[in-house]
């Protein structure tokens, strides 16, 4: 077993770290008691027979995979409301917590199949239901006695959901729905828990009474029953199969052939449908998709937190592993003293902080839309769908390139499934296609920023996300100054997205000119919107992050404000830099302010090197969530690697028996 000493390089790295961990922690977490909720959640699971798997998880059979994985899901939840119900304490909120995050991932590797009631189920009863339907559905769902999923996608249809196809047509004689799939495109693909697991689930389709197509409504429908746990006639349910990642999630297909069910399970807090089949329009169609918008925060925070696991692997393990020489008359160095690894490492470890950051300044923004919601005032409503949209696309991308290149940083060894990062980028990378197709998702924050233009051009008052737009059409659209300071940045990097915007609109309105209607000269200019939404992201993760890092500086001790501005300003100057392109389109950065730039990010990186062992540890990820022998506290990479090797089924024999079945016989036969 390896070591219970510290590798002496890693102790070394703790020993010059400038700042206080617990402080950064304290912050990181959002203070002592959830800081203290956390460690004895952590506690309460650790060392748990019932969560350590012998031999590890990837040695398993897909089927063997999925039973492992129902086992140690219904572990969790008893666990969890156990640990809640011994407090006095039954937020049902919590399960949804330790089900969804990284702790819930740490326990089951692949993906939880129960995970989708919590984060998608529950909620659409919550924003679809009304109080009878609430009151009727949500106690059974908490407790589990019906388990839910969120059937949206279809074979045919993903993020267009206009087009889905699954149709719910209501019979005014029975005062029934009746749901078809009316081809193999539409039936249901993709819902987490939907092929074993779920027997009830909120499905999306179009709605028909009367003659007449509604739209998009959710109902909720029953699929097994509740004893046997069987198919209910008329429902064709299954698994769609192995994946590149998350293969416990069980995802699901599902058909529908005149699937009757009673009126009042078509969810009516917004839309409404009368017994004679009259439809009530919602206040906004864009409610419909809430639950979405409330999935897409979460994905947010997911994304800073999945890249902050990769990135204290790869950090610890550049600390252990010693190769090649920087002074040819001296020792091997640590990996982390090569400044290509810092930049490789560091950037990733600044975007953990900064995304997370934007993931509460848009879970504020969530909660106080929603409340303005519940007073039937929308007015903020497109702001934040098209704000949640783009930091979903972009989050997501980075954080799978985040993860991808501190798999590469580790050489090898992170090659190896045990190390973690092909987990942990299986659970990143499927984020960039589920809730909205990143590429779709910056068109749709594109089009919002066309009609945030118009605004701008008719001197409207604009909301904050997008008020630079007036600063930029006050300037006559000119290339702004270059200036690196922070402030300067972030006004360059509005200046790109103003800009960008500018010519895209010219371009729809010059296409529409030539004969194009509107909606072809918006596709033959969706290259330049996507592009435009990206940089409109990216101006607001700088302005966000840059507001949150000095509101948190500003309690924080001198020592760690220090480090959390260097985390800030690596960030900064590394979006900076790889967009210059676009810098010198619309600023006017010249070479020289270019070399500039590049030794700021440089002298950036040496300012973190002292510091970057402490800051992953104080992200507090303890070694069984991290799950890796390469990113392990103590740092004893190689006997935790050489430990790991040996669980391997293939390692319990000395000869495996395909040695005399076959190999034996074939050389025998050359003889």
């Amino acid at each position: 077993m390896p070591s219970s000493s510290i590798n002496k390089d890693l102790q070394a790295e703790r020993d010059k770290c400038s700042f206080d961990k617990k402080e950064f922690t304290l912050w990181w977490v959002g203070g002592k008691e959830k800081l203290k909720e956390k460690e004895d959640l952590e506690q309460f699971f650790a060392n748990d027979p019932e969560f350590h798997n012998d031999p590890p998880i990837h040695f398993l059979s897909h089927k063997e995979l999925y039973e492992e994985t129902i086992r140690q899901s219904t572990a969790i939840f008893r666990k969890v409301r156990k640990f809640h119900e011994d407090r006095g304490n039954g937020d049902p909120s919590n399960y949804m917590s330790i089900l969804g995050g990284l702790l819930g991932n740490g326990i089951i590797r692949q993906g939880n199949p129960l995970g989708i009631h919590f984060a998608m189920f529950v909620p659409a009863l919550l924003g679809h239901g009304s109080p009878e339907q609430q009151a009727e559905w949500l106690p059974r769902a908490l407790k589990c006695q019906m388990l839910g999923t969120y059937a949206q996608t279809e074979l045919g249809h993903g993020t267009f959901l206009r087009g889905l196809e699954t149709t719910a047509t209501y019979d005014e004689k029975t005062k029934e729905f009746v749901l078809q799939s009316p081809t193999l495109s539409s039936y249901k693909w993709w819902p987490g828990g939907l092929a074993h697991t779920a027997n009830y689930c909120v499905v999306m389709a179009q709605l028909f009474s009367k003659g007449k197509s509604h739209g998009i409504q959710p109902f909720i429908v029953q699929l097994r029953d509740e004893e046997s746990h069987m198919p209910l006639k008329g429902i064709t349910i299954g698994e769609i199969g192995n994946k590149l990642g998350m293969n416990g999630v069980n995802n699901g297909f599902l058909g529908f052939d005149q699937v009757r069910i009673p009126r009042k399970n078509m969810l009516m807090k917004n839309a409404k449908l009368l017994e004679d089949g009259t439809f009530v329009k919602p206040p906004s169609q864009a409610l419909t998709y809430g639950t979405m918008m409330f999935v897409r925060v979460v994905i947010c925070r997911d994304m800073a937190a999945y890249l902050s696991k990769a990135v204290t692997i790869a950090v610890r393990y550049s600390a252990v592993r010693r190769q090649s020489h920087i002074n040819p008359n001296e020792p091997e160095v640590q990996v982390i003293d090569h400044l290509t690894q810092q930049y490789k490492l560091f950037p990733a470890l600044a975007k953990s902080v900064i995304f997370k950051l934007a993931s509460d300044n848009l879970w504020e923004m969530y909660n106080q839309v929603t409340s303005e919601l519940d007073k039937g005032d929308l007015e903020r409503l497109p702001e934040l769908h098209a704000v949640a949209c783009c930091l979903k696309a972009i989050t997501t991308a980075d954080a799978a390139t985040g993860v991808e290149v501190c798999r590469l940083a580790c050489g090898g060894h992170g090659y190896m499934t045990c190390s973690n990062f092909y987990g942990t980028y299986g659970m990143v990378t499927a984020a960039c296609t589920y809730e909205g197709e990143n590429t779709v998702l910056l068109l749709q924050t594109a089009r919002y920023l066309l009609k945030a233009w118009l605004q701008a051009q008719r001197g409207q008052e604009l909301v904050p996300t997008v008020q630079y737009l007036a600063r930029f059409l006050s300037s006559n659209n000119r290339r702004v100054d270059w200036d690196d300071s922070i402030s300067g940045i972030i006004r360059s990097l509005q200046t790109v997205a103003a800009g960008k915007l500018r010519l895209a609109a010219e371009h729809i309105e010059q296409r529409q000119k030539a004969g194009a209607t509107q909606e072809e000269a918006t596709n033959q200019t969706s290259i330049e919107l996507a592009r435009t939404a990206d940089a409109h992201c990216r101006a607001f993760l700088v302005q966000s992050g840059y507001e949150m890092i000095e509101k948190a500086c500003q309690t924080a001790s001198p020592e760690l404000a220090r480090v959390l501005r260097s985390l800030y300003h690596l960030y900064t100057y590394d979006e900076a830099l790889k967009a210059l392109g676009d810098l010198l389109r619309f600023t006017t950065i010249s070479e020289s302010d270019i070399n500039r730039l590049q030794a700021k990010l440089e002298a950036t990186l040496a300012e973190l090197r002292p510091n970057a062992v402490g800051i992953v540890d104080s992200f507090d990820l303890p070694d069984d969530v991290l799950g890796s022998p390469l990113g392990a506290y103590d740092g004893n990479v190689y006997e935790r690697l050489y430990e790991e090797a040996k669980k391997s089924p293939l390692n319990q024999e000395p000869v495996n028996q395909s040695f005399h079945k076959y190999l034996k016989p074939f050389m025998k036969s050359s003889l």
